[in-house]
């Protein structure tokens, strides 16, 4: 599959990634219903380790496709599907909502959080994790971006 555009927009890549994942939460949910029902831990650790890990790859890359509106309600909508099931909740509820009854962080700020995660390592020139200190100090920093998360919204 061919994910990257002529313009290097990465709208194709994000529309990919968004799609392979609602698929995965698709067939779980048709696989779960059959069988068994999962606690929310395990669903939270399914989206925590498949869906995250397939939506965010390369995030430092492609994240200026999330200057596009569009772009970013591909991926709100991902992550409000894996919501539904993990708060067990009606579809009526907000987006917002949903990632404080599922306990998740809102797909946008965790984008940033994991290029700003990469950024630090990229200065400090190695390969280890980023200390839980220097995480909440760049973090701390104040985005344009997370200041206007709440104007997309998904109903």
């Amino acid at each position: 599959m061919k994910c990257l555009d002529n313009k290097f927009k990465f709208g194709e890549h994000v529309s990919y990634a968004a799609e392979k994942c609602t698929k995965l939460i698709h067939s779980l949910s048709k696989t779960v219903k059959v069988s068994w029902e999962l606690k929310n831990e395990a669903l939270k650790t399914i989206y925590k380790r498949a869906i995250l890990t397939l939506l965010l790859y390369g995030a430092p890359i492609w994240t200026e496709a999330f200057n596009f509106d569009y772009n970013k309600l591909k991926y709100i909508r991902v992550q409000r599907l894996m919501n539904i099931r993990i708060a067990k909740a009606f579809s009526t509820t907000s987006s917002e909502a949903f990632c404080i009854m599922a306990g998740t962080t809102p797909i946008i700020i965790k984008t940033e959080e994991v290029v700003k995660q990469y950024n630090i390592r990229k200065r400090k020139g190695c390969p280890r994790q980023v200390t839980e200190r220097e995480r909440t100090q760049e973090l701390a920093t104040p985005s344009r971006r997370r200041q206007n998360h709440r104007s997309y919204r998904i109903s």
